[in-house]
């Protein structure tokens, strides 16, 4: 995608826009801008799972900046080892105001929370109403059967004390 740049300007604003996002996670920007940057952040994504010197000079003559350079390889790649690939998301915004541009976010997929489930955390049950309007309709009764008997073994019970 050409997006009406030359060269030299559309590869700084890829460089400047692929810096942005591993600086904020996620970022603002129309729909090809975001399909552009996603082929050419992809690679350098998957470059960095490999930390070398070959890699890191690779991903600083695509990026120009040491700081993100530095961000990509520590912390990013941390959180995509185990991924094959799809490390971006891209969410349709609707269209900018002042153009009727269509707008987009592209966002690294493993710093989103809302997506995110922790699967160390265990879900309680929930309790229904049932459960609780059956309780209040046999509180009167004044007959209870022991906590620790099932209803089977509360009809055995019954039997044996008649007998």
């Amino acid at each position: 995608m050409h997006l009406g740049r030359k060269t030299a300007h559309r590869k700084s604003m890829l460089a400047n826009m692929a810096c942005s996002l591993i600086e904020h996670k996620r970022i603002n920007t129309t729909v090809t801008k975001a399909k552009a940057l996603k082929q050419f952040i992809e690679p350098l994504v998957t470059k960095s799972k490999n930390d070398t010197t070959h890699n890191r000079r690779l991903a600083f003559s695509a990026l120009r900046d040491k700081t993100a350079v530095t961000e990509l390889f520590r912390n990013i790649s941390d959180k995509i080892g185990d991924r094959p690939g799809g490390y971006t998301r891209i969410i349709k915004l609707g269209n900018r105001l002042g153009d009727n541009a269509a707008m987009a976010m592209i966002e690294l997929v493993d710093f989103n929370e809302v997506y995110e489930t922790n699967k160390t955390e265990k879900k309680k049950p929930r309790r229904s109403r049932a459960k609780k309007v059956a309780e209040t309709s046999e509180a009167p009764v004044a007959e209870a059967t022991p906590e620790s008997e099932t209803p089977a073994e509360a009809t055995e019970t019954e039997t044996k004390k008649e007998d």
